[in-house]
Protein backbone atom coordinates (compact mmCIF):
# COMPACT_ATOMS: atom_id res chain seq x y z
CA UNK A 1 0.00 0.00 0.00
CA UNK A 2 1.30 3.44 -0.92
CA UNK A 3 0.94 6.15 1.70
CA UNK A 4 -0.57 9.39 0.50
CA UNK A 5 0.11 12.80 1.96
CA UNK A 6 -2.80 14.30 3.92
CA UNK A 7 -4.70 17.10 2.22
CA UNK A 8 -3.91 20.50 3.75
CA UNK A 9 -6.64 23.12 4.30
CA UNK A 10 -4.93 25.54 1.88
CA UNK A 11 -2.98 25.05 -1.30
CA UNK A 12 -1.22 27.03 -3.99
CA UNK A 13 -3.21 27.39 -7.21
CA UNK A 14 -1.41 28.42 -10.38
CA UNK A 15 -3.82 30.56 -12.39
CA UNK A 16 -4.15 33.08 -15.16
CA UNK A 17 -6.56 35.92 -15.76
CA UNK A 18 -9.50 34.86 -17.92
CA UNK A 19 -11.40 38.15 -17.92
CA UNK A 20 -11.30 41.67 -16.51
CA UNK A 21 -14.52 43.64 -16.04
CA UNK A 22 -14.77 47.22 -14.79
CA UNK A 23 -17.76 47.30 -12.42
CA UNK A 24 -17.68 50.96 -11.45
CA UNK A 25 -15.24 53.86 -11.09
CA UNK A 26 -13.61 52.17 -8.08
CA UNK A 27 -14.14 48.43 -8.64
CA UNK A 28 -12.81 45.92 -11.14
CA UNK A 29 -13.68 42.21 -11.24
CA UNK A 30 -10.94 39.78 -12.21
CA UNK A 31 -11.88 36.24 -13.20
CA UNK A 32 -9.14 33.65 -12.73
CA UNK A 33 -8.92 30.18 -14.26
CA UNK A 34 -6.44 27.34 -13.90
CA UNK A 35 -5.98 23.60 -14.34
CA UNK A 36 -6.83 22.81 -10.70
CA UNK A 37 -9.24 25.60 -9.73
CA UNK A 38 -12.00 23.00 -9.82
CA UNK A 39 -10.60 22.08 -6.38
CA UNK A 40 -11.01 25.60 -5.01
CA UNK A 41 -13.45 25.34 -2.08
CA UNK A 42 -16.62 27.42 -2.39
CA UNK A 43 -17.05 28.48 1.26
CA UNK A 44 -18.81 31.78 0.56
CA UNK A 45 -19.20 34.56 3.12
CA UNK A 46 -16.00 36.56 3.73
CA UNK A 47 -13.53 33.86 2.69
CA UNK A 48 -10.04 35.34 2.60
CA UNK A 49 -7.39 34.31 0.10
CA UNK A 50 -3.96 35.58 -0.93
CA UNK A 51 -2.88 36.67 -4.38
CA UNK A 52 0.81 36.46 -5.26
CA UNK A 53 1.54 39.18 -7.81
CA UNK A 54 4.25 39.28 -10.47
CA UNK A 55 7.47 41.14 -9.72
CA UNK A 56 7.98 44.41 -11.63
CA UNK A 57 9.04 43.76 -15.19
CA UNK A 58 8.35 40.03 -14.98
CA UNK A 59 5.56 37.71 -16.04
CA UNK A 60 4.38 34.76 -14.00
CA UNK A 61 4.83 34.03 -10.32
CA UNK A 62 7.25 31.60 -8.73
CA UNK A 63 6.65 30.88 -5.06
CA UNK A 64 8.56 28.46 -2.80
CA UNK A 65 6.98 25.03 -2.46
CA UNK A 66 6.24 22.82 0.55
CA UNK A 67 4.49 23.31 3.89
CA UNK A 68 6.97 26.02 4.95
CA UNK A 69 6.61 28.02 1.74
CA UNK A 70 5.55 31.18 3.60
CA UNK A 71 8.68 31.21 5.77
CA UNK A 72 10.78 30.62 2.67
CA UNK A 73 9.00 33.47 0.90
CA UNK A 74 9.64 35.89 3.78
CA UNK A 75 13.32 34.95 3.77
CA UNK A 76 13.76 35.92 0.10
CA UNK A 77 15.53 39.19 -0.74
CA UNK A 78 13.14 42.02 -1.61
CA UNK A 79 13.88 41.92 -5.33
CA UNK A 80 13.01 38.20 -5.47
CA UNK A 81 9.93 38.24 -3.21
CA UNK A 82 6.66 38.36 -5.14
CA UNK A 83 4.20 40.76 -3.46
CA UNK A 84 1.41 38.90 -1.68
CA UNK A 85 -1.85 40.61 -0.75
CA UNK A 86 -5.03 39.45 0.96
CA UNK A 87 -8.43 39.64 -0.74
CA UNK A 88 -11.93 38.22 -0.40
CA UNK A 89 -13.37 35.70 -2.82
CA UNK A 90 -16.37 37.15 -4.64
CA UNK A 91 -17.55 33.99 -6.42
CA UNK A 92 -16.38 30.45 -7.14
CA UNK A 93 -17.48 28.29 -10.08
CA UNK A 94 -15.68 24.95 -9.63
CA UNK A 95 -17.45 23.39 -12.62
CA UNK A 96 -15.79 26.02 -14.81
CA UNK A 97 -12.52 26.21 -12.84
CA UNK A 98 -13.15 29.91 -12.21
CA UNK A 99 -12.74 32.25 -9.25
CA UNK A 100 -13.83 35.91 -9.17
CA UNK A 101 -12.08 38.54 -7.07
CA UNK A 102 -13.28 42.15 -6.91
CA UNK A 103 -10.46 44.67 -6.52
CA UNK A 104 -10.62 48.28 -5.36
CA UNK A 105 -8.87 50.93 -7.42
CA UNK A 106 -7.67 53.70 -5.13
CA UNK A 107 -4.43 55.59 -5.56
CA UNK A 108 -1.40 54.06 -7.24
CA UNK A 109 1.01 53.71 -4.35
CA UNK A 110 1.17 49.96 -3.80
CA UNK A 111 1.93 46.91 -5.95
CA UNK A 112 -1.61 45.55 -5.63
CA UNK A 113 -3.28 48.71 -6.88
CA UNK A 114 -0.75 49.12 -9.69
CA UNK A 115 -1.36 45.52 -10.75
CA UNK A 116 -5.15 45.94 -10.57
CA UNK A 117 -4.99 49.00 -12.84
CA UNK A 118 -2.94 47.17 -15.48
CA UNK A 119 -4.18 43.57 -15.30
CA UNK A 120 -5.13 41.97 -18.60
CA UNK A 121 -6.50 38.61 -19.76
CA UNK A 122 -3.70 36.07 -19.97
CA UNK A 123 -1.67 37.49 -17.07
CA UNK A 124 -0.32 34.79 -14.76
CA UNK A 125 -0.71 34.78 -11.01
CA UNK A 126 -0.71 32.45 -8.01
CA UNK A 127 -3.57 32.08 -5.53
CA UNK A 128 -3.28 30.67 -2.02
CA UNK A 129 -6.77 29.42 -1.23
CA UNK A 130 -8.88 26.69 0.39
CA UNK A 131 -8.64 23.15 -0.99
CA UNK A 132 -12.03 21.45 -1.40
CA UNK A 133 -10.34 18.10 -0.82
CA UNK A 134 -9.84 19.01 2.82
CA UNK A 135 -12.72 17.85 4.98
CA UNK A 136 -12.35 20.23 7.93
CA UNK A 137 -12.61 23.95 8.56
CA UNK A 138 -10.35 25.81 6.15
CA UNK A 139 -10.24 29.00 8.20
CA UNK A 140 -10.32 32.50 6.76
CA UNK A 141 -14.09 33.00 7.26
CA UNK A 142 -14.85 35.47 10.04
CA UNK A 143 -18.62 35.90 9.63
CA UNK A 144 -20.01 33.79 12.49
CA UNK A 145 -23.36 35.18 13.60
CA UNK A 146 -25.58 33.67 16.31
CA UNK A 147 -28.79 31.97 15.21
CA UNK A 148 -30.99 34.82 16.45
CA UNK A 149 -30.93 38.60 16.53
CA UNK A 150 -30.39 41.40 14.05
CA UNK A 151 -27.34 41.89 11.86
CA UNK A 152 -25.30 45.04 11.33
CA UNK A 153 -22.81 44.72 8.47
CA UNK A 154 -20.74 47.79 7.70
CA UNK A 155 -17.53 48.79 6.00
CA UNK A 156 -15.82 50.89 3.38
CA UNK A 157 -15.07 49.95 -0.23
CA UNK A 158 -12.52 47.32 0.78
CA UNK A 159 -15.28 45.44 2.61
CA UNK A 160 -17.81 45.60 -0.25
CA UNK A 161 -16.80 42.23 -1.81
CA UNK A 162 -16.97 40.44 1.55
CA UNK A 163 -20.30 41.98 2.57
CA UNK A 164 -21.77 41.30 -0.87
CA UNK A 165 -20.79 37.62 -0.63
CA UNK A 166 -22.12 37.40 2.94
CA UNK A 167 -25.49 38.86 1.96
CA UNK A 168 -25.93 36.29 -0.82
CA UNK A 169 -25.65 33.46 1.74
CA UNK A 170 -27.93 34.89 4.42
CA UNK A 171 -31.16 33.01 5.23
CA UNK A 172 -34.31 34.55 3.79
CA UNK A 173 -35.58 35.48 7.25
CA UNK A 174 -32.46 37.44 8.18
CA UNK A 175 -33.05 40.96 9.53
CA UNK A 176 -30.71 43.88 9.83
CA UNK A 177 -28.82 46.67 8.15
CA UNK A 178 -25.97 46.86 5.62
CA UNK A 179 -23.98 50.11 5.41
CA UNK A 180 -21.36 50.56 2.69
CA UNK A 181 -19.23 53.69 2.40
CA UNK A 182 -17.78 54.06 -1.11
CA UNK A 183 -15.84 56.80 -2.90
CA UNK A 184 -18.64 57.99 -5.20
CA UNK A 185 -22.26 57.43 -6.20
CA UNK A 186 -21.33 55.31 -9.21
CA UNK A 187 -19.76 52.71 -6.90
CA UNK A 188 -23.13 51.45 -5.66
CA UNK A 189 -23.14 47.91 -7.07
CA UNK A 190 -26.04 45.45 -7.42
CA UNK A 191 -26.30 43.55 -4.15
CA UNK A 192 -28.57 40.60 -3.34
CA UNK A 193 -29.94 40.54 0.23
CA UNK A 194 -32.97 39.08 2.04
CA UNK A 195 -36.07 41.30 2.20
CA UNK A 196 -35.52 42.04 5.88
CA UNK A 197 -32.01 43.39 5.34
CA UNK A 198 -31.88 47.08 4.41
CA UNK A 199 -28.91 48.11 2.26
CA UNK A 200 -27.56 51.69 2.18
CA UNK A 201 -24.72 52.95 0.00
CA UNK A 202 -22.89 55.95 1.43
CA UNK A 203 -20.85 57.89 -1.17
CA UNK A 204 -18.36 60.06 0.75
CA UNK A 205 -17.30 62.29 -2.15
CA UNK A 206 -14.69 64.73 -0.89
CA UNK A 207 -15.15 63.61 2.72
CA UNK A 208 -12.52 61.61 4.57
CA UNK A 209 -12.63 57.90 5.29
CA UNK A 210 -15.45 57.19 7.73
CA UNK A 211 -17.09 60.58 7.18
CA UNK A 212 -20.38 58.85 6.27
CA UNK A 213 -19.87 55.45 7.89
CA UNK A 214 -19.34 56.42 11.53
CA UNK A 215 -22.55 58.43 11.77
CA UNK A 216 -24.53 55.79 9.87
CA UNK A 217 -23.36 52.94 12.11
CA UNK A 218 -24.03 54.97 15.24
CA UNK A 219 -27.60 55.68 14.13
CA UNK A 220 -28.27 52.16 12.87
CA UNK A 221 -27.05 50.52 16.08
CA UNK A 222 -29.44 52.63 18.13
CA UNK A 223 -32.37 51.90 15.82
CA UNK A 224 -31.72 48.17 15.64
CA UNK A 225 -31.31 47.79 19.40
CA UNK A 226 -34.52 49.78 19.97
CA UNK A 227 -36.42 47.48 17.59
CA UNK A 228 -35.66 44.20 19.39
CA UNK A 229 -37.60 42.96 22.44
CA UNK A 230 -36.06 43.82 25.79
CA UNK A 231 -33.96 40.98 27.14
CA UNK A 232 -34.41 41.92 30.78
CA UNK A 233 -30.77 42.85 31.18
CA UNK A 234 -29.20 46.25 30.69
CA UNK A 235 -26.23 46.49 28.30
CA UNK A 236 -23.03 47.05 30.24
CA UNK A 237 -20.27 49.27 28.88
CA UNK A 238 -17.07 47.26 28.46
CA UNK A 239 -13.58 48.65 28.35
CA UNK A 240 -11.61 47.60 25.29
CA UNK A 241 -7.89 47.70 24.74
CA UNK A 242 -6.94 50.67 22.61
CA UNK A 243 -5.10 49.26 19.61
CA UNK A 244 -2.34 51.38 18.10
CA UNK A 245 -3.34 50.85 14.48
CA UNK A 246 -0.06 52.35 13.29
CA UNK A 247 1.82 49.45 14.86
CA UNK A 248 -0.63 46.61 15.49
CA UNK A 249 -3.38 44.87 13.56
CA UNK A 250 -6.95 45.58 14.66
CA UNK A 251 -8.59 42.18 14.33
CA UNK A 252 -11.06 40.85 16.89
CA UNK A 253 -13.42 38.09 15.82
CA UNK A 254 -15.61 36.04 18.20
CA UNK A 255 -15.28 32.27 17.92
CA UNK A 256 -18.75 31.41 19.21
CA UNK A 257 -21.09 34.41 19.46
CA UNK A 258 -23.71 34.15 22.21
CA UNK A 259 -27.40 34.69 21.64
CA UNK A 260 -27.54 38.45 21.32
CA UNK A 261 -29.96 41.14 20.13
CA UNK A 262 -27.40 42.38 17.61
CA UNK A 263 -24.42 40.84 15.82
CA UNK A 264 -22.08 43.36 14.19
CA UNK A 265 -19.50 42.67 11.47
CA UNK A 266 -17.38 45.69 10.55
CA UNK A 267 -14.32 45.95 8.32
CA UNK A 268 -12.36 48.66 6.56
CA UNK A 269 -9.84 51.38 7.35
CA UNK A 270 -8.35 50.52 10.75
CA UNK A 271 -8.71 53.96 12.33
CA UNK A 272 -12.40 54.12 11.41
CA UNK A 273 -13.06 50.58 12.62
CA UNK A 274 -11.34 51.37 15.92
CA UNK A 275 -13.76 54.28 16.40
CA UNK A 276 -16.77 52.06 15.67
CA UNK A 277 -15.44 49.35 17.98
CA UNK A 278 -15.19 51.86 20.82
CA UNK A 279 -18.72 53.12 20.19
CA UNK A 280 -20.44 49.75 19.99
CA UNK A 281 -18.66 47.99 22.84
CA UNK A 282 -17.77 50.80 25.24
CA UNK A 283 -20.61 53.27 24.64
CA UNK A 284 -23.44 51.00 23.49
CA UNK A 285 -22.48 48.12 25.77
CA UNK A 286 -22.76 45.43 23.10
CA UNK A 287 -21.34 42.07 24.13
CA UNK A 288 -17.87 42.06 22.54
CA UNK A 289 -18.34 38.34 21.84
CA UNK A 290 -21.06 39.30 19.33
CA UNK A 291 -19.05 41.83 17.34
CA UNK A 292 -16.35 41.30 14.73
CA UNK A 293 -13.95 44.15 13.94
CA UNK A 294 -11.34 43.93 11.19
CA UNK A 295 -8.91 46.62 10.14
CA UNK A 296 -8.44 45.65 6.50
CA UNK A 297 -6.02 48.49 5.83
CA UNK A 298 -4.53 51.68 7.30
CA UNK A 299 -4.71 55.09 5.64
CA UNK A 300 -1.25 56.46 4.94
CA UNK A 301 0.49 53.09 5.15
CA UNK A 302 1.37 50.74 2.26
CA UNK A 303 -0.79 47.67 1.84
CA UNK A 304 0.50 44.54 3.54
CA UNK A 305 0.23 40.81 2.92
Amino acid sequence: MTDTLPVAPWRLFVAEVRAVRRLSPSFVRVTFTGPDLDRFADNGYDQRIKLALPLPGRTGVRLPQGPDWYAQWRALPDHERNPIRTYTVRAVRPHRSEVDVDLVLHGDGGPATRWARRVRAGDEIAIVGPDSGYGGDHGGVEFRPPSTGCLLLAGDETAVPAISAICERLPLDARGRVLLEVPETGDALPLIAPPGVEVAWLPRGVGGYGSRLVAAVTAAAGELLASVPASGSTPVAQLVDEVDVDRDILWEVPDAPPTAPLYAWLAGEAGVIRTLRRHLVTERGLDRRAVAFMGYWRHGRPDQS
